[in-house]
């Protein structure tokens, strides 16, 4: 009979700690899987480097690999790796801005983006705060909107997060095109993430996928090419002031 040790935190930090791995691995926290040759561009190496990178990356179980025709397209193992690295994000200290260009991308970052596939940075937090304040979700624990308990790890996703449906949730999250009678699938419905640059709540889990997808394809967001980083378009901007 064979025993399984300890965690082997020092194998995972190592592949993480690498800068080129590191921006492979922040370029796929939104939960898109993205062929070698973006992922190459995004961390500033060649083809080749690249292709070492992501061997050693899935080696360590970071990362999984999709195949379409002769392509691969590569993502993030699962939504345990996406937490990683946004606790990390929470902890490392901001790379030097040296460009307009590099501080209105952190700027976006921390305005809206995705965390593995669920809303995140300021329009998720307020998000959060609006299903709460219109009762589609409830607090459990006495605490207000989407503020986070002092018992709460920063950055990480929550194993018990403290909220639970409302009893207006069918028809509120109906508004933002999200049928919970549709929601099956072994995925936890609720989960949530303590944010890493708001340092609050946002949704996560089954139900936070299924909004991104809903705003998406609504066109109230939209994705950056190659980045985490979402814009509210004028239409969610408009719709979103209206539902919060």
């Amino acid at each position: 009979m064979s025993y399984a040790g300890d965690a082997d935190v020092a194998r995972a930090a190592g592949l993480m700690a690498e800068p080129a791995r590191a921006k492979v691995l922040m370029a796929l926290a939104d939960g898109r899987a993205l062929p070698a040759s973006l992922l190459a561009s995004e961390a500033g190496v060649s083809p080749q480097t690249v292709s070492a990178h992501l061997h050693k990356l899935l080696d360590g179980g970071l990362l999984a690999v999709e195949r379409s025709g002769r392509h691969r397209y590569y993502k993030l193992s699962g939504p345990d790796v996406a937490a990683a690295v946004e606790a990390l994000a929470r902890i490392a200290q901001p790379e030097p801005i040296k460009s307009l260009r590099q501080s209105t991308r952190a700027a976006a970052l921390r305005e809206a983006r995705t965390c593995y596939d669920h809303l995140a940075g300021r329009l998720g937090v307020a998000l959060l705060e609006g299903l709460v304040r219109r009762d589609a979700l409830t607090r459990t624990d006495g605490g207000r909107g989407a503020d986070r308990r002092p018992e709460d790890p920063l950055a990480q996703q929550l194993q018990d997060g403290p909220y639970a449906l409302g009893p207006r949730a069918t028809e509120v999250f109906g508004e933002l095109g999200v049928d919970l009678s549709e929601q099956v699938s072994r995925r936890r419905l609720l989960r949530f993430c303590v944010d890493w640059s708001e340092q609050r709540h946002h949704l996560a889990g089954r139900l936070g996928a299924a909004v991104v997808d809903s705003l998406l394809d609504r066109n109230w967001i939209r994705r950056r090419q190659r980045q985490r980083a979402v814009d509210l378009t004028d239409a969610g901007r408009a719709g979103l002031a209206a539902f919060l």
